[in-house]
């Protein structure tokens, strides 16, 4: 079908609220182009969407899961082993928001469900959009499919069932509802269609889809399926992970290994994938958010200042923290446990890692010794391993500086925002062969794994099983938003962590759809279990 190059479609306001985005149906997941609306047809009449600027609004609308601590990101870490963030006297209390992340008690009217319903509703919205409007273009249409695939497939892990809307349908028709499963294989669809049509990875387009991304999100998946297909009445598992699935995840990785653009940094440069320049440092970045000295879309400002004490460098907001057995199951010539990047240490007294302990900064003028640095009332700034989420005081908790502030711009920090990662590709093929797939490079799980450790300075592993490699996902990935899904799918993710004593309802393994979203669009009901 013929279609201009300027298609007409109509606005849709309120509507987004309810999670409504585009796609074709549920049993044909191929794109079809509909014909223009005219302005009677949409709330707000009809315009005309440049094609190359609705593209653009569904690359924007992957901003706030980097410009803020709270959203989707919040939802991925914070109820896992990785993170929580303690009350501390009055600061950080926000009604017990994040104390309910980490503790497994949220609710339909959770504001940070709330935010990333609304957020990632509204990215795969505009991606269906910006493929309406691509029309015959390709090029766009495979970006475009790209990015709504990548929205809803959180969707589809954070929320399960997931809302669907037709781009040209009536602006007030309550969006139909996908099962899971459905929903994973219209991802999968999209991503497939996006692989198939974008072009290879350059160093300049790390920031733009491209076909070793499609191939990234791909093997996510394969390897996550078996998660996306169980039983509703049973959601966290056991889970079956078929064969076929695991080759495919394989597969995927393999398509990212052998185009033979990427690389693991070199041993001592872990924290180069996350450095102010990790653009020119990184050959691990397969997908980012760019940030430059002119725009921070994606400003991972809130990833230092979410955790770092008043009276460090940057003066932050003294916030979040690990756990301590999280930071004890690495070892101690582990680089990813710590690190005093030469650019940022002797200038700030801030290390790279986890920062527990006494804590220091910037030398006096004409010194290069750096000081001990000193609560707000006076004592020793030492982070201590232990913390209470609901009673903690102000050094309470280990620390974790994952992207490097520049000691100059940290207020406008560069740092490219890091979506997808080599480390995480190499990773996701290790444990695709441990579940069974085969690999028709011959390489084996151990290997895998073994090679990214030893690069990080940590030991050889003599055995590598699934529990292996999803430590090894923690210690590689952490506070990268993937622990969440991670733990789900190794059925772990109930299991009661420090500040979480007992055992969480098997149904804590999918957020309730916001009370709001319910309200606007019956087709949501039932809630999902357990809410």
């Amino acid at each position: 079908m013929n279609v201009s190059k300027y298609q007409t479609i109509g606005i849709l306001t309120a509507t987004l609220l309810v999670g409504s985005f585009g796609i074709n149906g549920c049993t044909n997941l191929d794109d079809k182009v509909f014909g223009s609306l005219s302005s009677t047809d949409a709330t707000l009449g009809a315009v005309t969407l440049d094609p190359t600027a609705t593209l653009q609004g569904a690359y924007q609308a992957l901003n706030p899961i980097a410009n803020s601590q709270g959203r989707a990101y919040a939802l991925e870490e914070h109820p896992s082993d990785e993170m929580m963030g303690p009350t501390r006297g009055t600061d950080w209390d926000d009604f017990g928001v994040w104390r309910k992340l980490h503790q497994h008690t949220w609710d339909s009217q959770h504001t940070e469900v709330l935010n990333a319903w609304n957020d990632l509703n509204t990215g795969a919205f505009r991606a269906s959009q910006a493929v309406y409007a691509a029309g015959s273009n390709q090029t766009l249409v495979a970006q475009a499919k790209f990015l709504r695939g990548f929205f809803t497939s959180y969707i589809v892990d954070l929320f399960g069932r997931t809302p669907v809307r037709q781009v040209t349908d009536a602006a007030d028709a309550n969006p139909a509802v996908l099962s899971r499963q459905a929903a994973s294989n219209f991802v999968i669809s999209d991503l497939r269609a996006a692989f198939n049509g974008l072009p290879t990875y350059t160093t300049a387009t790390a920031n733009v889809a491209t076909k070793e991304a499609a191939a990234t999100m791909l093997a996510k998946m394969y390897l996550n399926r078996a998660v996306y297909n169980q039983d509703p009445k049973s959601p966290a598992g056991p889970y079956t992970f078929a064969k076929a699935d695991m080759d495919s995840a394989v597969y995927f990785a393999n398509q990212v290994i052998s185009s033979a653009k990427f690389a693991l940094t070199a041993k001592g440069k872990y924290f180069d994938n996350f450095h102010w320049d990790n653009d020119a440092r990184s050959q691990e970045l397969i997908f980012t958010i760019q940030n430059t000295a002119t725009a921070q879309p994606g400003s991972v400002q809130n990833r230092y200042f979410m955790t770092e004490h008043y009276n460090q460098y940057i003066g932050a907001w003294n916030g979040f923290t690990t756990l301590a057995d999280f930071y004890n199951s690495f070892e101690a010539a582990d680089e990813r446990r710590g690190a005093s990047p030469s650019d940022l240490t002797p200038q700030t007294g801030m290390t790279a890692g986890f920062q527990v302990g006494q804590q220091y900064g910037a030398p006096a003028k004409g010194s290069t010794a750096l000081v001990p640095l000193k609560d707000r009332s006076g004592n020793p700034l030492v982070f201590t391993p232990a913390v209470n989420i609901a009673l903690a005081n102000e050094v309470a908790g280990i620390r974790v500086i994952k992207y490097l502030p520049n000691p100059l711009t940290y207020n406008n920090p560069t740092n490219d925002y890091v979506l997808l990662r080599y480390a995480d590709v190499l990773l996701m093929k290790a444990e695709a062969i441990a579940r069974g797939g085969t690999d028709p490079q011959g390489q084996t799980a151990a290997g895998i794994v073994n090679s990214v450790r030893t690069t990080r300075g940590a030991s050889t592993l003599s055995t590598v099983d699934l529990p292996a490699i999803l430590a090894e996902r923690g210690r590689e990935l952490y506070w990268e938003g993937w622990r969440r899904s991670d733990q789900i799918r190794f059925g772990v993710f109930t299991n009661p962590v420090d500040q979480r004593p007992t055992k969480s309802p098997d149904t804590a393994v999918l957020f309730p759809f916001p009370q709001q979203a319910i309200d606007s669009n019956p087709n949501l009901q039932p809630q999902n279990a357990g809410y």
